[in-house]
């Protein structure tokens, strides 16, 4: 279960790697071609941007269902972000080393948000009818 000594979201390891995903992410599209601008830079800020804010959004929210949901979105957004990180690479925007470095903070993100969703009770199997 979620720590009760938990006040603020910034306290979550994940919200923390999820910002500094956001960092890296416009770091290597600050070099995207200009004509990306609207298309393929912008969609991979909003994904990127969309992960921790779902974080933040949720663990400000009433009751733990409320929290669940929104890391669900996060973990949507994160997985819409790895596939465009894959399109980026294979134009050839992003060089072996960015993607590998964006996959790993992908798939770390990936794992923590699972493990805060686990131990929330999010994957428990309901009863059959």
């Amino acid at each position: 279960m979620l720590d009760r000594q938990l006040r603020n979201y910034k306290d979550l390891i994940v919200w923390q790697k999820a910002m500094d995903l956001v960092s890296d992410v416009y770091r290597v599209t600050a070099n995207f071609p200009r004509e990306e601008v609207y298309g393929l830079t912008n969609q991979l800020r909003r994904s990127a941007v969309s992960v921790p804010s779902n974080i933040a959004e949720g663990q400000g929210r009433a009751t733990k269902g409320e929290f669940i949901q929104f890391l669900c979105h996060s973990r949507g957004s994160l997985l819409e972000l790895e596939t465009q990180v894959l399109i980026a690479s294979s134009l050839g925007y992003l060089n072996t080393q960015q993607q590998q470095v964006l996959q790993t903070n992908v798939t770390e993100v990936a794992r923590m948000l699972n493990g805060l969703l686990s131990s929330l009770g999010a994957f428990r199997r309901k009863p059959k009818d």
